[in-house]
């Protein structure tokens, strides 16, 4: 197959990269090294050497990363083969893999995936009725430690802490009956399926002869196994990542796997991209710096393509009023540069607590700006009521949509009747549905409720007969089903404001409009609901449908860059964060400040303040030891102070009364 990518355009690394398709591969990338260009053109590369498209996986983390890589693929050989090829997250694999075979694990095909929202309900049920309210628990900390106990490897049973094990098990049990997984789920079922079944094993080996997985540093231990049941002789598997960009240990991603990579898979090709094309040599070299410090890694220095560049100020503030205050001035004055826009400017930060005081002083000056890191849209409360009933529709036995929306809009179901049914279809082995539709368990009730259950009971039926049977597009009955319950004008009765009516309407429409595209596409609605479920990976995160001045964590400044950067709040406590100091994980704390430096493409401030309002007290600050690890050839250590005092400039001055003259001229 020809494709429109040419070895010319690569350099001698990148090149090697992609000429090493055979056996197993890694490319440690650097950051700004060209590894997305590099990793597609070595995937067209395949396929100009006569690997069928069918046969490629690509694995990412997010959706969105998954398909501007389809995308770029396409651009170079042709969209019908990128359509061809599997580009997914891991997570998206796993479905793949467990919509054909979950059934050798006794359980039924057409299970539902739990989102954050439905794990957070369960929990809050459990608490209640394991007496939880009590133990001042709450459920987001309890999901966290079983998902923690999940990615290791740990039987909930054998959970440490007694009442979260006691939970865990609940849970576990909660998800089993209602046929139901979680994202962790996904990977460990997954896992027992390829390890514990040859025969799906070999169909998974066979479709996929050719694996990439991109950004390697963040995988995990349960992912790295996965890999190794899905890779099998001759290993031909591409792992690309950095080591020192390795900054989700705290999410259970091992860096040992891309360090001990030789371990996993033998005798690999290792191809090292240092050419970085964001950031100048003040940048790297000062990035190079601080990332040697780390012992263990794999050796690579970060090589400028573009010399020299302004030098990094490192900027001792007297608080975080007056940090706030500069960096909003400075932008303003930096937007008087010619051909400046807003979004040319980042301020990074180790916590979100810390973005509050920066946006009062944009706000105050008019300055737009975009925080990433909002509620996603599929957190919304429409949402995952629409989604709710589209998955009825789909498997009415699934308990956890159902109980969601049994009363919503309000029909004479509630709570009491709920925890009935729920109660009566876990001694009965029997799923929520079967319940309300099983006289002998309607007979228990209310006359009234009993109607009310009936009528719900028929209208889902009669939706769902008209998708199975009459073969209507699901997206017109879903639709219709939403009219006759009048969901739209129960949820609009709840809004304050007009904006709120307006957003929730948008909402409901926009998951009826995604069902009719998969369908119009040819896709089930069970495919639709996978998407849905896998699609909460903050598709609100997307920046280029924003505007502004981007304030953003650390964390989820990866892979980004902006012109003209400023990392604050470099203090010890803050920046190595305290819990690090404290857990042994200060090689992390300093790759995640090693990211937020080689962010920068030409400027880079880094701030500390000495004093800083923490828990609502004023605290005194000590400077991030990080900073004295710093090469001091290309930073300028000043103060706030400094900087206002300084007086102007002969230049300056020149520059302004320049300025004045040319506005004269002109009038």
């Amino acid at each position: 197959m020809a494709s429109n990518f040419s070895f010319d355009s690569l350099n001698p690394a990148q090149r090697s990269a992609v000429a090493a398709q055979d056996g197993p591969v890694m490319i440690l990338a650097g950051a700004g090294t060209g590894k997305t260009r590099t990793v597609t053109c070595r995937i067209a590369h395949m396929l100009e050497r006569g690997v069928p498209p069918q046969e490629i996986l690509a694995v990412t983390f997010t959706n969105k990363a998954a398909s501007e890589m389809r995308e770029r693929i396409g651009g170079m050989v042709s969209k019908k083969a990128a359509n061809e090829m599997t580009v997914c997250t891991f997570h998206s694999l796993c479905v793949r893999v467990l919509r054909g075979g979950i059934d050798r694990l006794g359980y039924k095909n057409n299970f539902s995936i739990c989102s954050q929202s439905d794990q957070t309900g369960m929990m809050k049920q459990l608490l209640v009725r394991k007496g939880g309210k009590d133990e001042k628990i709450k459920p987001d900390a309890v999901l966290s430690a079983i998902s923690k106990a999940k990615n290791k490897g740990i039987d909930p049973a054998d959970i440490e802490d007694e009442f979260i094990s006691i939970l865990a098990v609940a849970y576990e049990n909660e998800l089993r009956a209602q046929n139901a997984v979680d994202f962790d789920d996904l990977l460990l079922l997954a896992r027992k399926v390829l390890s514990e079944h040859e025969d799906v094993r070999n169909i998974f080996r066979a479709r996929y002869t050719r694996v990439t997985v991109d950004e390697f540093q963040d995988t995990n231990a349960l992912q790295m196994q996965l890999l190794q049941q899905l890779v099998g002789p001759p290993y031909h598997v591409c792992v690309v990542g950095d080591d020192d960009q390795s900054i989700y240990g705290w999410r259970g991603a091992e860096v040992a796997n891309i360090l001990q990579f030789e371990k996993f898979f033998p005798d690999p090709t290792v191809v090292r991209l240092e050419e970085n094309y964001r950031s100048t040599l003040a940048v790297l070299h000062t990035a190079n710096s601080l990332i040697k410090h780390n012992v263990g890694r794999r050796e690579k220095i970060l090589r400028a393509t573009r010399k020299g560049g302004e030098p990094i100020r490192i900027v001792a503030m007297p608080g975080d009023d007056e940090e706030a205050e500069f960096i909003a001035e400075e932008i303003l004055a930096g937007m008087g540069a010619h051909g400046t826009k807003w979004e040319d400017f980042a301020v990074l930060f180790r916590t979100n607590g810390q973005s509050r005081k920066i946006e009062l002083a944009l706000r105050e000056r008019k300055i737009p700006y975009r925080m990433v890191g909002a509620q996603s849209f599929y957190d919304r409360r429409e949402v995952r009521d629409v989604l709710a009933y589209a998955q009825i529709l789909a498997a009415p036995d699934a308990d956890v949509p159902l109980l969601r929306v049994l009363n919503a809009p309000p029909r004479g179901i509630g709570q009491s009747t709920a925890m009935l049914a729920t109660d009566w279809s876990r001694e009965h082995h029997e799923s929520v549905w079967d319940a309300l539709c099983d006289p002998n368990f309607t007979a228990t009730l209310s006359a009234k409720v009993r109607a009310s259950i009936e009528k719900f009971v028929a209208l889902v039926a009669g939706a769902k007969n008209r998708i199975d049977l009459n073969h209507d597009n699901p997206a017109e009955v879903l639709e219709g089903l939403l009219t006759e319950i009048e969901y739209r004008a129960w949820i609009e009765r709840g809004c304050k404001t007009d904006n709120e009516k307006q957003q929730r309407g948008e909402g409901i429409f926009m998951v009826v409009d995604s069902l009719r595209d998969h369908v119009s596409k040819g896709k089930s609605l069970q495919k639709f609901l996978d998407d849905s479920a896998l699609a909460s990976d903050r598709e609100d995160d997307d920046l280029e449908k924003k505007q502004g001045v981007t304030l953003i964590t650390l964390h989820a400044s990866k892979g980004l860059e902006f012109s003209k950067v400023f990392l604050i709040g470099l203090e010890e406590g803050f920046l190595p964060h305290t819990r690090s100091i404290a857990e042994g994980t200060k090689d992390e704390e300093r790759r995640l400040l090693y990211v937020g430096i080689t962010r920068a493409q030409d400027e880079l401030t880094l701030t500390y303040c000495d004093t800083r309002m923490k828990w609502g007290q004023l605290t005194s600050c000590q400077a991030s030891s990080f900073i004295g690890e710093l090469d001091d050839e290309f930073v300028n250590f000043t103060s706030y102070d400094e900087i206002l005092g300084a007086e102007a400039t002969a230049d300056e001055l020149d520059d302004f009364f320049g300025d004045i003259k040319g506005m004269l001229d002109d009038l």
